[in-house]
């Protein structure tokens, strides 16, 4: 007896027996039970996914006699007993004509098929034409069939199969009913297998059928082919090895390795995983592919982890190592991966080449991160959670006294403090007092001892606001009696100290703006907001940590501990070394502290030292554009030439150098 093939042996014979092309089969049983049939019917998908098998079921619910052999025999059950269904299973019913196009192609081929549509069927209620491949038909059999696809006779139906719509003339797609059949996922695939070779009494291992199931790339009929040849290859068992052997693919343990490597660090454990890859002799490209790959389902399972591909049958160690990584060493090494590919050509071999990436992606990592905690997933968090998630978070007691009382202060320190930079002096002056005093204001909107700037705002006790020259610098070339008229004004004059301590007495406002630049706080008592503004410049943050601690606001300080509420948009930049860098800083002006972040939104009443940073930068823009326009040497210009003042492309003189 002759063995027939697994693909051919559990074929769908009904509707309910079809897997995976539900869409399909809900609109094909119910137009059969409500007797509302096309007269053409187009089925289009990749190999392997049930086209022909769609068709041929169709043809039998279309012909099937088992409840009388008139209109109202049609089913969507076909019995599978009668004369006709049987012939239909065995490829001999004489009314179901199937056609490969792809052989013939002609339009003799077609017009000989169509001089018999008119003639009654012979054995069953319908004469069916099944086109396989009708894509390959040529575009005069195309035009030949037209006019009957779209008017067959009433005991005619077309049912149609290809691979390639897009070859199909539009007037074929209008006269026809389409359905797209779907890919196989490879949940479905291996579901199927083991089904089938359960019934089959043949032994397997769940992780072959997942190789299986990947192999046959959305194709069961290629899944059902490769487990006929996995059968033969393994002597009448699925075993992993085998099947792994068989396909000559990875073995996917081994990218888990890396993975894992990768999550702890492990240079070492790293380099030992390659060492085993190389002794099976991969491709090193396709293990850096597949390194890729599992670098975007980590991504996808840190932010929906229902949403991750089973397509290896790993869904629960995806999500177990997802919580090991960070989100930003995931796309970090996942760009340094796909760079990598690229780089494989230059190599001088491929291992080498997969080592250096690997390398590269430890090397780049970012240093002074955590380890991220194993915490569930997803990673994001719901905003309600936000305000409750920090590192030692105070009580919410303390949020509206900081608010309440630093809301009216902050106004009043932000209008009596000038700009860091106004507080220039000429280079006499400025070495006799504080030699060091230009480097405390760390604002990126300082400008040269040449071209001193006026303070944004005047103090609170002034009547008349203060001017000042123009942000950049007069040549001395160019400089005459009547070219700088409006520079002549003192800045100092206008200044007002600092920050004006709660304690001190009243000092003369000559000698204030040069003694209180440095920002000195007393050290005495708990730091509030409007110290934390005063004294932030004379920390000396710079480069990221500047950035952290400009967007926070003094949540409270208890004298040892200072709690710092940090916006939420910058809650990735958290970082140990950060914090450390800032105790350091507190602990040289004589305010040691420990500190901690709370993560909440900010109040809109007060700023941080970066927001008061961008508006004295705004105010002072606006100034300097101001003067420019009331410049006589621009003005006539303007006049002139009819010269335009580019707003944007006035910058502090420091940043022209």
């Amino acid at each position: 007896m002759s063995y027939q093939v697994l693909a051919r042996k559990w074929r769908p014979r009904t509707f309910h027996e079809l897997v995976g092309q539900a869409h399909v089969q809900r609109a094909l049983v119910n137009a059969l039970d409500q007797g509302r049939l096309h007269h053409a019917y187009l089925f289009t998908g990749t190999r392997g996914v049930g086209k022909t098998t769609l068709a041929r079921i169709l043809a039998k619910c279309l012909n099937c006699t088992a409840n009388g052999r008139g209109d109202e025999g049609i089913t969507s059950t076909p019995c599978g007993q009668c004369d006709s269904c049987q012939a239909i299973d065995d490829g001999r019913f004489v009314d179901l004509i199937e056609v490969d196009a792809a052989s013939r192609t002609k339009v003799e081929d077609t017009r000989e098929l169509l001089d018999n549509v008119q003639y009654a069927p012979t054995q069953g209620r319908y004469k069916v034409y099944l086109i396989d491949e009708v894509h390959m038909l040529s575009t005069s059999s195309f035009n030949a069939l037209l006019k009957t696809l779209e008017e067959p006779p009433p005991h005619v139906k077309f049912l149609l199969a290809t691979t390639d719509p897009q070859k199909l003339p539009p007037t074929v797609l209008s006269r026809c009913l389409q359905f797209t059949l779907k890919h196989m996922p490879p949940e479905r695939v291996v579901e199927h297998l083991t089904y089938v070779l359960g019934e089959e009494g043949v032994a397997f291992d769940e992780s072959a059928l997942w190789l299986l199931g990947k192999a046959a790339e959305g194709s069961m009929r290629d899944a059902m082919s490769l487990t006929d040849q996995a059968i033969a290859f393994g002597q009448g068992a699925v075993r992993h090895a085998d099947v792994a052997a068989m396909l000559g693919t990875l073995d996917h343990r081994h990218i888990l390795g890396l993975a894992d490597a990768l999550a702890d660090v492990d240079v070492q454990r790293l380099l030992a995983e390659v060492a085993q890859l190389a002794e099976q002799g991969p491709d090193f490209a396709a293990v850096l592919d597949e390194l890729s790959s599992m670098l975007h389902r980590l991504a996808v399972a840190q932010m929906v982890p229902d949403a991750v591909d089973n397509s290896h049958g790993d869904r629960d160690v995806v999500l177990q190592l997802a919580s090991r990584f960070t989100a930003e060493d995931i796309q970090l090494y996942y760009q340094i991966g796909i760079q990598g590919r690229g780089d494989m050509v230059h190599a001088p071999d491929l291992r080498s080449a997969l080592e250096m990436t690997l390398l590269r992606m430890l090397a780049f990592r970012p240093q002074g991160v955590p380890k991220p905690p194993r915490t569930p997933l997803p990673l994001r968090r719901e905003p309600s959670q936000e305000a409750n998630v920090g590192t030692q978070a105070p009580p919410p007691i303390q949020a509206p006294e900081v608010t309440e009382r630093s809301a009216p202060t902050t106004d009043t320190a932000t209008q009596a403090r000038p700009a860091p930079s106004a507080a220039a002096a000429p280079p006499a002056e400025l070495n006799g007092e504080r030699s060091e005093a230009p480097d405390q204001s760390g604002g990126p909107a300082s400008t040269s001892p040449e071209a001193p700037v006026a303070p944004p705002a005047a103090s609170a006790s002034e009547q008349a606001p203060p001017q000042a020259p123009p942000p950049w610098v007069v040549d001395a070339e160019t400089t005459d009696a009547d070219s700088v008229s409006p520079a002549p004004h003192p800045v100092p004059a206008a200044a007002s100290p600092v920050a004006p301590e709660p304690d001190s007495s009243p000092v003369e406002e000559a000698s204030a703006p040069l003694q209180e630049e440095p920002a000195p706080v007393s050290t005495t008592g708990a730091i509030d907001n409007d110290q934390w503004l005063a004294c932030f410049d004379a920390l000396g943050l710079g480069g990221l940590t500047r950035n952290l601690a400009g967007n926070c606001l003094v949540e409270s300080d208890d004298g040892s501990l200072l709690t710092l509420r940090l916006d939420p948009s910058q809650e990735a930049m958290q970082a140990e070394v950060h914090q450390t860098r800032i105790e350091r800083a507190l602990k040289e002006q004589g305010m040691p502290r420990r500190i901690a972040f709370y993560v909440a939104e900010l109040p809109k009443s007060i700023e941080t030292p970066r927001q008061r940073e961008d508006r004295l930068n705004q105010e002072r823009h606006a100034q300097a554009v101001d003067l420019l326009n009331h410049d006589p040497h621009v003005q006539k210009l303007q006049q002139a030439f009819g010269a335009k003042l580019i707003e944007s492309s006035v910058k502090p003189a420091d940043e022209m150098r």
